[in-house]
């Protein structure tokens, strides 16, 4: 569960950049969040996993039995040990591109190890296991010993799933994860994550209304800082119109040259 509560952030010129921010996420639920250049939706993607801390307002998240913990008013060591639990999807995949995918997939949990064991003993033969498992699911399998730098940026994003589901999170943030995806390739990751919200509430920022409305399950619109829209992803021409303003006829070209 994730439940952002008035999240407020101000310049120091007195441009509020986030202007009372709340929505709930749950467990079954995909949610993306939608908007316009400058609207707030990265910012608010950040203050999740406490990257960006807010002038005010709450980021509570449930950790994995049950304890729900404030984002933005935990200590360093407390914010640690919930970002192990928090999957992150990136646009720009943050692989480490010398390493096999299976070594990019047990990156993820490096955090919740031994540091002495992490150097000296690495990973045990069941973790591996665990990871190769994880490659499967995400239909790469064979691909687990290639390096990662020689993969295709399709194949990359489903390392970087792979990783996440590795790393057993209690939720996933993806940002912006097929910007930099051709069509077939986006759809394929799309529906790769949309069943990992079965389990733990998957939300993330998206610049393509479309896909939104096909693979998530509910649609957060933010403009000029605020929460414009929250609901059924499925947008009219209008509510699209009333979201983007003059920015929408340039998604509709990017659209039509993505889907072309």
């Amino acid at each position: 569960m994730i439940e952002v509560r008035n999240l407020c952030k101000t310049l120091p010129n007195g441009r509020k950049l986030l202007d009372g921010i709340s929505f709930k996420v749950k467990k079954g639920e995909f949610v993306g969040i939608l908007g316009p250049s400058g609207a707030g939706k990265t910012l608010t993607l950040r203050c999740l996993n406490g990257l960006l801390k807010p002038d005010s307002g709450e980021v509570i998240v449930e950790d994995a039995i049950g304890n729900r913990y404030d984002i933005c008013k935990i200590n360093k060591k407390q914010l640690r040990q919930i970002r192990q639990q928090i999957g992150v999807i990136f646009q720009g995949y943050h692989l480490v591109k010398r390493l096999t995918a299976l070594e990019n997939v047990m990156i993820g949990r490096l955090g919740q190890i031994n540091t002495l064991r992490s150097i000296v003993y690495g990973f045990t033969d069941e973790e591996a296991a665990e990871a190769m498992t994880a490659l499967e699911q995400v239909k790469i399998g064979n691909l687990a010993n290639a390096k990662t730098g020689n993969l295709s940026g399709g194949e990359m994003q489903r390392v970087a799933i792979a990783r996440a589901i590795f790393q057993k999170p209690t939720m996933l943030i993806a940002d912006e994860p097929i910007s930099n995806l051709d069509p077939s390739n986006a759809k394929t990751i799309m529906k790769l994550i949309r069943p990992l919200s079965q389990n733990i509430p998957v939300v993330g920022v998206f610049h393509q209304p479309e896909m939104t409305a096909k693979y998530c399950t509910r649609v957060i619109a933010i403009k000029d800082g605020k929460v414009f829209y929250d609901g059924d992803p499925k947008l009219s021409n209008k509510q699209l119109a009333d979201i983007y303003g003059e920015e929408l006829s340039l998604i509709e070209q990017q659209e039509q040259g993505f889907y072309n």
